[in-house]
């Protein structure tokens, strides 16, 4: 018997239910992230009905998993693997044996993306413009990429679909941005960072799928984790000193030519000492007589490479603080520490456990962006990864 409150259903790409609710799921485990694809996975008994189910068919193979949690959906998004069967003689596999199902949420779809320079042209006729460029709030900014490169403002064959631009109109302060040929998730993180911090998400409502873009709250004192209120199960705090104080910024040309510009934290420089990096921007358009691209980009750098306190916490709700209703992923949360020290920080994912058995668990990784469980080694190839990306599409 599965716990209350909790249903797994499949629909088509449009929407559609596919099935019954399954209803004999032995574990469902998912992840939601900040401004990245939320990934998630349910154990059930292996049979031809729920393989026929969560595979599609030769004309539709994209299925898609609803977690709805209190009555609320939870999560909504692709089946990316649509089945790893199990069996043994005995065990948890013994029987018909079992099938696990990955999923993702809808913004793994966005992130099947690029951004093309003139998004009304196929991408064998970009000529028009070497870059799609725009200054405007970041929301706003968000809200037209992902309309132009996979919304109804999109080619036909680009646009995802139900997905429609839901709230965050004129939300983030004004910014210039540009992309060109560039994963569609990473300009929207850019966008977002650049534009004060704001969130985007997808969610499913109704028929819909719907992008919104939304401004964290700050409830650093409202919405607090301690060993004292017992919603605190772990934490590691590593005060850091920063990486560079000062970012050079290498515009467009070459040479002699090419247009630099230099962005310091005055407060760092000061307390620490002069730390040098420099940020190369090749892409940008920007002259020496209007700068506003680069000292966004060099801004950026020096929030990136500031002194932290690392701060990776797990938190566990509880009846007085829960996910979704008392706070949201972005948000801005209190950690006491020992001795009475409390600090303040972002709540980056939230994961929910659940099995018949023992219910569901829901706990917050609550920390700086440095908080993620990846290794140094991969978060540097990931950054090299993502500047061979803008050598390759200039």
């Amino acid at each position: 018997m599965t716990p209350d409150g909790i249903a797994i259903l499949v629909t088509d790409r449009n929407l559609n239910l596919v099935g019954d609710p399954i209803t004999n799921w032995t574990s469902l485990d998912v992840t939601l992230r900040f401004n990245e694809p939320a990934s998630g996975s349910f154990t059930a008994p292996a049979s031809d009905a729920l393989h026929a189910q969560v595979a599609g068919t030769e004309v539709d193979g994209l299925r898609r998993v609803v977690v709805i949690r209190d009555g609320v959906i939870f999560c909504a998004g692709p089946i990316e693997q649509p089945g790893a069967e199990e069996w043994s003689v005995d065990g948890q596999n013994s029987g018909p044996g079992t099938i696990t199902v990955r999923f993702a949420d809808d913004l793994a779809r966005l992130a099947a993306r690029i951004t093309y320079p003139t998004p009304s042209a196929a991408a064998t006729a970009q000529t028009a413009s070497a870059r799609w460029t725009a200054t405007d709030e970041a929301g706003d900014i968000i809200r037209s990429l992902v309309n132009l490169n996979a919304g109804p403002g999109a080619l036909t064959a680009r646009r995802i679909p139900q997905l429609a631009l839901g709230a965050g109109a004129g939300l983030g302060s004004v910014v210039k941005f540009g992309t060109r040929f560039e994963p569609l998730n990473d300009a929207l993180r850019a966008a977002a960072l650049a534009g004060g911090g704001l969130g985007f998400r997808t969610r499913q409502s109704g028929s819909q799928i719907l992008f919104d873009v939304y401004q964290p709250q700050n409830l650093a004192g409202t919405v607090r984790f301690s060993r004292g209120l017992g919603n605190l199960r772990a934490y590691t705090y590593e005060p850091a000193l920063p990486t560079a104080t000062v970012a050079v910024v290498g515009g467009k040309d070459v040479g002699t030519s090419r247009v630099i510009v230099e962005r310091t934290d005055t407060a760092a420089v000061t307390h620490y000492e002069r730390m040098e990096t420099f940020v190369d921007q090749r892409q940008s358009d920007d002259t020496t007589s209007s700068t506003t691209e680069l000292d966004q980009a060099g801004d950026a750098a020096l929030v990136t490479e500031a002194a932290t306190a690392r701060l990776s916490s797990v938190t566990v709700d509880t009846t007085d603080q829960r996910y979704g209703v008392h706070y949201q992923l972005g948000d801005r949360v209190s950690i006491e520490l020992g001795f009475g020290v409390e600090v303040a920080d972002v709540v980056r994912s939230v994961h929910l456990q659940v099995t018949p058995e023992a219910g569901e668990t829901v706990t917050a990784l609550v920390g700086t962006q440095e908080a993620s469980a990846d290794p140094l080694w991969l978060r540097t190839t990931r950054d090299l990864a993502r500047r061979l990306d803008r050598l390759e599409t200039i």
